[in-house]
């Protein structure tokens, strides 16, 4: 190790160094991130190594596009070969929850200048039989604006975790709501992938049976797959279970079947799904 490696560094000077606060260095000790080299019994006062700036600025970066510290943990505490790859469907998850926002903003846009609208999408509702399926599973709580980045960041984990483990997957994943989601209030909801193989739960995934069932649904377009225009297709659903008077027997979900990047905006995207009794 060179003479400069074995240098600590005050934390201002440190902090100046890297791009960081004094104050986000000390969060970043207390939540173990980042840690002094020491810090003075009497004082408090935390010193750093010189080679500690490299974490340091990285931390800095990733902060800069606004990466949450449980995620930049997992990024910088990743072998080489997966840290990339992490960083990577992060920013993909970014990249669609700001196309989400894009569509509701145009929606909006059209709604707010002289009355003017998008016209209103038609959707075709059927029923079809569900078997029992094998997923794992994450639960989680959101906000409407923190819902895509919880989606993608739990169906990342789950894919990560099935792949270490050798399962059989494919690109569908499901969303379960079991409360509404809104801007004021949070709500809980479960992604589940389904798989075939044998897997051993771990941490706060849980691997269950999604017990067979008799669902309503319908079709939702890549570029008609956000928020409100989405709840057309809801209605769309609620209205046939009302009409045909079935009785809802679980919570609305969200059956994605592909990845947004791999689709054009017309292909099928996402269908909106009612479980009903027999």
């Amino acid at each position: 190790m060179e003479a400069r490696d074995l240098e600590t560094l005050a934390i201002g000077e440190f902090g100046r160094l890297a791009g960081l606060s004094i104050k986000a260095l000390r969060l970043y000790d207390v939540s173990g991130l980042l840690r002094p080299d020491s810090v003075d019994p009497d004082t408090g006062y935390r010193r750093y190594r010189a080679d500690q700036l490299d974490r340091a600025r990285r931390i800095s970066l990733l902060r800069r596009i606004a990466m949450p510290l449980a995620e930049i943990a997992k990024v910088i505490d990743a072998p080489d070969e997966e840290a990339g790859p992490r960083l990577d469907r992060w920013w993909a998850g970014q990249e669609a929850a700001m196309q989400n926002r894009r569509g509701s903003v145009a929606w909006l846009r059209g709604q707010l200048m002289h009355g003017i609208s998008q016209p209103e999408q038609t959707y075709a509702v059927s029923t079809r039989d569900v078997p029992a399926t094998k997923v794992a599973a994450l639960v989680t709580e959101v906000y409407q604006s923190t819902l895509v980045e919880a989606m993608r960041t739990c169906e990342w984990t789950l894919r990560e975790h099935l792949t270490q483990q050798r399962a059989a997957l494919t690109p569908e994943f499901w969303v379960l709501y079991h409360g509404p989601v809104t801007p004021d209030s949070d709500a809980t909801i479960e992604v589940c992938i389904p798989f075939i193989g044998a897997v051993e739960p771990a941490g706060e995934i849980v691997i269950r049976v999604e017990p067979a069932h008799r669902e309503s649904y319908t079709t939702v377009a890549r570029d008609d797959a956000f928020y409100p225009r989405i709840l057309g297709a809801y209605e769309a659903v609620s209205a046939y279970v009302a009409r045909h008077s079935l009785v809802p027997s679980g919570p609305d979900r969200e059956i994605y079947l592909n990845d947004w990047d791999q689709i054009s905006g017309a292909d099928p995207f996402v269908q909106v799904a009612q479980p009903i009794l027999e």
